[in-house]
């Protein structure tokens, strides 16, 4: 009876170290759905940056994943990993701070754009994959599928509110004043992963190599057929969905002639959409079985990213912003299921390792996409680009849906020895 009471009360309320790590993530999701939408606005309207220009600086975010994603996930497993949480957030409240003082004293240039940028992006390469581990630290395995869905709901309604009220303050404020909020956003972080009480296993001490041990970390992550399929579905379609997503500035503004506004309020519709998924995980998750849930996830996702094609300015919008809404619940069920399944079968000190190799891969796709989007939107047009993305992102649900967990019911289920190879 105990036991049953316990689990009838909200993760968030009978988990203090959850909770930490639940508000740091959420306030920590807001204030970067904000920069998400002020710093390709800062580029195209206060800078008028070239449409390369503009798509590319949205892979300078996850450039550092690819760069050095396998050396920090080493150093991750390394280190206490609260401390890093800590120094990430200061660093990237720091490198933020310095484009509103650049705009206020007239010399913001695109080059510092890219810099604070990637600078960003690498600070948060050390938080996601810390965060990550410690969430696998403060649940049982039994817990993750809910403390995934809670974090992916309400980070997913974050970043909807965000990106909502990122489009109407960059025109009210300017996008680079707009980017003060994220400053605050990550002290309200900082303080609340200072609430955080975690017991980290003390790293065996010894002869370390960060070579070897970065190998290990992209052996496990290919070492068995879930891991690898749960990869190559994410890559797929982060190469062909942030295409589509950095090119969307362009298409707004520059071709449908709309306002920032509408831009914000299509992100904000793929953050509702992940709000809704990710609370609907577990009770889907529980009633057809995680494996046909992470399969058929991202097919209406595909057709959620084709709705951009066919929208035209006014109430045209609307069908983009249905196609966001649909697009964000796709991606939440599918991050929910993987993430979940990576935390439950993965070593408490392989957990960084594993983090950083899988978003190498899947992540550092998201630079390389963005920078691919802007040479074709240059060299063919915006919707020509939008295009070839929507259709590299339709080859992921192939992956899952012909690839070895096609007939799979429950991931968790899976013993790793019997499916390697």
């Amino acid at each position: 009876m105990a036991e049953t009471t316990a689990s009838s009360v909200s993760l968030v309320r009978r988990n203090p170290n959850f909770r930490a790590l639940w508000l740091s993530a959420t306030v920590g999701v807001f204030g970067t759905a904000v920069a998400a939408v002020a710093l390709p606005i800062i580029a195209a309207v206060e800078l008028a940056a070239s449409d390369f220009a503009v798509a590319a600086l949205a892979g300078m975010a996850f450039l550092p994943w690819l760069l050095f994603g396998l050396p920090i996930g080493v150093w991750v497993d390394r280190w206490p990993r609260k401390p890093v949480i800590a120094w990430s957030l200061v660093a990237r409240i720091v490198s933020l701070a310095t484009l509103p003082l650049a705009y206020w004293f007239d010399m913001l240039t695109v080059v510092q754009l890219f810099v604070v940028a990637f600078v960003a992006g690498l600070s948060s390469v050390f938080f996601s994959l810390a965060d990550q581990a410690l969430v696998q630290r403060a649940l049982s395995g039994d817990e993750l599928v809910e403390g995934n869905g809670i974090i992916t709901a309400s980070g997913a309604s974050a970043d909807a509110a965000g990106r909502g009220i990122a489009g109407w303050l960059t025109v009210v404020l300017g996008a680079s004043n707009t980017l003060l909020v994220q400053v605050a956003a990550s002290f309200a972080s900082l303080a609340a992963i200072s609430s955080l009480h975690i017991e980290e296993e003390r790293v065996v001490t010894g002869e370390r190599r960060i070579f070897a041990e970065m190998l290990d970390g992209l052996r496990y992550t290919f070492s068995t057929a879930p891991l690898r399929a749960i990869l190559f579905n994410a890559a797929l379609w982060n190469l062909g969905g942030s295409m589509v997503a950095s090119l969307m500035v362009l298409l707004v503004i520059r071709v449908l002639g709309e306002s920032e506004i509408w831009l914000g309020l299509l992100m904000a519709a793929t953050s509702v959409g992940g709000a809704v998924g990710g609370l609907s995980a577990k009770r889907l998750t529980e009633r057809l079985g995680s494996g046909p849930v992470w399969r058929w996830s991202m097919v209406p996702g595909v057709l959620g990213y084709a709705s951009l094609l066919i929208m035209t300015p006014g109430p045209g919008m609307l069908v983009g912003m249905a196609g966001m809404f649909i697009m964000g619940i796709s991606i939440a069920l599918n991050i929910v299921v993987g993430t979940s399944f990576r935390q439950r079968v993965c070593p408490p000190a392989m957990m960084g390792r594993l983090g950083a190799a899988t978003r190498m891969v899947s992540w550092g796709m998201l630079g390389i996409a963005s920078i691919l989007g802007g040479i074709l939107a240059e060299m063919f047009g915006i919707t020509a680009a939008v295009l070839v993305g929507v259709l590299l992102a339709a080859t992921a649900p192939l992956v899952a849906l012909l690839g070895p967990l096609r007939s799979v019911r429950r991931l968790e289920d899976l013993d790793r020895g019997v499916t390697t190879g």
